[in-house]
């Protein structure tokens, strides 16, 4: 089995309404990927970057890349879901207004991945079902590959992944979503045509007594 490392990108602009202003990190989601991209170089087990094409995606992986002066490619395939396209046709069809508290953000995400399973997005945007061949794809691509691979994504494709791995019902991958740190460390591995979550939400990058604040979910 070949072990593959899947992390998230730093704090995003937590504030945002649209995709456009969203994807871009914050001040803190910088020093996390910097934090992060030591401790990979210290550990020296990362040979080769992959992220999709967000902003913050990119971003982090080239810190994480330039500190261990490693490749960086990137991948559409590792891009987040289209959460607010898909906010508004939830805002449309059953008038949920779009969170303004993390605590309206948790009931938000159950109702958003809702719709989007049920096919009630337009139907020009990418189905579920799509969404998730694609990302077991570069998962499979990427252990084929060989070790020493570290793909930079979104919670979106890591909540998919655990739940394809643990066979998790639609209910617990939505709970998934909202528990993913930003710069979070997840370790998966696959056999044959299956796929096996090895490590889920390290952040040792963080554990220090004074980052333990620095450790955010959005």
């Amino acid at each position: 089995m070949t072990e593959v490392i899947l992390i998230r990108h730093g704090q995003a602009n937590s504030g945002a309404r649209s995709e456009a202003d969203y994807d871009r990190l914050s001040p803190l989601g910088v020093q996390q990927a910097a934090w992060l991209a030591d401790h990979l170089r210290e550990t020296g087990e990362v040979h080769r970057v992959v992220s999709g094409t967000l902003q913050r995606q990119v971003d982090t992986a080239k810190a994480i890349a330039t500190v261990g002066a490693l490749d960086h490619a990137l991948d559409p395939r590792l891009n987040e879901i289209d959460y607010f396209t898909l906010a508004e046709t939830l805002k449309r069809s059953r008038g949920v207004p779009f969170p303004t508290t993390p605590e309206e953000f948790a009931a938000h995400v159950p109702q958003v991945l809702d719709i989007w399973r049920s096919g009630v997005a337009d139907p020009d945007h990418e189905s579920y079902d799509a969404f998730r061949a694609r990302v077991l794809a570069v998962l499979q691509e990427a252990a084929e590959g060989g070790p020493g691979a570290a793909l930079v994504t979104s919670t979106g494709v890591i909540a998919m992944l655990i739940a394809v791995a643990l066979g998790l019902a639609s209910d617990a991958k939505a709970q998934l979503f909202l528990r993913i740190r930003n710069t979070s460390v997840h370790r998966f591995e696959f056999l044959g045509d299956s796929v096996f979550l090895t490590q889920f939400g390290a952040t040792p990058h963080l554990d220090r007594a004074d980052r333990h604040t620095s450790r955010t979910y959005f």
